[in-house]
């Protein structure tokens, strides 16, 4: 039989956090040894569990959940993301500018697809959430990384977005509050971003999914409300806010200037009629989630669970020597950084390999983030402190080790 391979989209396809690191860490569970997980954003195996409003809400609604649902979603759930729209100051947006999906990651394909040809660029910021480099290759298009910068707390380079643009460019993504630096964005900022998309007429597509996870006194600007001239999609979803990875429920928001993008919006509404409907008992918790009381607000706030975490984190990873890291003030991740000085590292996938294979600690190095270098990686501070505390006193080690190897 003549070898069968995998499609040549698939070439620049790189999704390292369920990547070779995690099949090596699953060989090491099947083997017995016990794995501490800081590589992925799921709440549940944490003991982060859905509101139980939401739980009850969608077992009421089971024995109606057998059938399909509109293309679009159900009208109780896109109702209240439209009041949600309404409460975040985003004018203009109706039932049918509204979209549920499998989670914000199925829309996020789907509105790349309808949007790029082959050879298309999206602007994508480095580091990502690599879903978003991954659409944009798997749509025929061409990611192109623009710079949020360390020096100046991970925000991303307006100046450096300007340069990248080019008459293939299709649209900006913007992910903020951001994974994987735990960065928020300022109004500032988010209305230079709106302000090249109108001079150069691109598309904003907007990951809001960390919206509401929010420390100290941060506050969170829909960026929709600041770019009513200029067409944007905005994704958000019940996972993370809502600890509800598992039930895949997300949308996708339209706003903006409709009328100039019919063709765009024919495209999506053709791709949202293909895939059917969206996970059925899932939207029914939209509607819940979104009207109910905001738990997420109780785990980060001052002695919530969250800013425990991320306060132990923080300060355990900064006290290694060698080590830096911008103090997210959003988010689940913070995006730490090894002095190369102190820890010269060639191939960062296979260093947190070894990191993996000696302290059974699970990390994703920057590379996977589509950042351009060794130094950096992502810290989950999910698990419970006891469990963080040991996870990174084992890196400590380990890199005291390394530091002793290469000095």
């Amino acid at each position: 039989m003549k070898i069968l391979k995998k499609s040549a989209k698939l070439a620049n396809v790189l999704y390292d956090v369920r990547g070779p690191i995690v099949d090596a860490a699953k060989q090491m569970e099947e083997d017995g040894q016990k794995i501490i997980k800081l590589n992925i954003g799921n709440m549940a195996p944490f003991g982060f569990d859905a509101p139980e409003e939401i739980q009850q809400d969608m077992i009421r609604n089971l024995p109606d959940s057998a059938g399909y649902s509109d293309s679009k979603g159900i009208f109780a759930a896109r109702k209240a993301v439209m009041h949600y729209t309404q409460q975040q100051g985003i004018e203009g947006v109706t039932l049918d500018d509204i979209y549920l999906g499998n989670g914000a990651s199925e829309l996020i394909v789907m509105a790349t697809n309808a949007l790029l040809d082959d050879g298309d660029e999206l602007l994508v910021p480095t580091p990502d959430y690599p879903l978003w480099t991954a659409a944009v290759s798997l749509s025929g298009g061409k990611p192109v990384h623009y710079l949020c910068e360390e020096e100046n707390g991970w925000l991303p380079s307006l100046s450096d977005i300007r340069t990248k643009i080019t008459p293939r460019t299709r649209g900006i993504a913007v992910i903020n509050p951001n994974n994987p630096t735990g960065v928020l964005y300022p109004d500032e900022l988010l209305r230079g971003m709106v302000a090249i998309a109108r001079e150069h007429n691109l598309v904003l597509l907007v990951d809001e999914v960390y919206d509401k996870v929010l420390y100290e006194d941060a506050k969170h600007t829909a960026m929709a409300s600041l770019s009513t001239d200029v067409l944007t999609l905005t994704f958000n979803s019940l996972s993370k806010a809502y600890r509800s990875c598992g039930y895949r429920a997300g949308w996708m928001i339209v706003s903006g200037p409709k009328s100039d993008a019919a063709d765009y919006i024919e495209g999506l509404n053709m791709l949202a009629n293909l895939k059917l409907g969206s996970n059925v008992p899932g939207q029914w918790a939209i509607q819940t989630a979104l009207g109910g009381y905001q738990s997420i607000h109780d785990l980060v706030k001052p002695g919530g669970r969250l800013r425990r975490q991320r306060d132990l984190a923080y300060e355990l990873i900064t006290a290694i020597p060698g080590v830096t890291c911008v103090k997210p003030h959003a988010a689940l991740y913070m995006f730490p950084r090894l002095d190369p000085a102190m820890y010269p590292i060639a191939d960062d996938r296979e260093f947190f390999m070894q990191v993996l294979r000696e302290t059974r600690v699970m990390l994703v190095q920057g590379s996977g983030f589509n950042y351009p270098d060794n130094h950096h990686f992502r810290i989950v501070f999910l698990p419970h402190e006891d469990d963080l505390r040991e996870a990174i006193h084992r890196i400590a080690k380990f890199l005291e080790r390394y530091r002793q190897r290469t000095q």
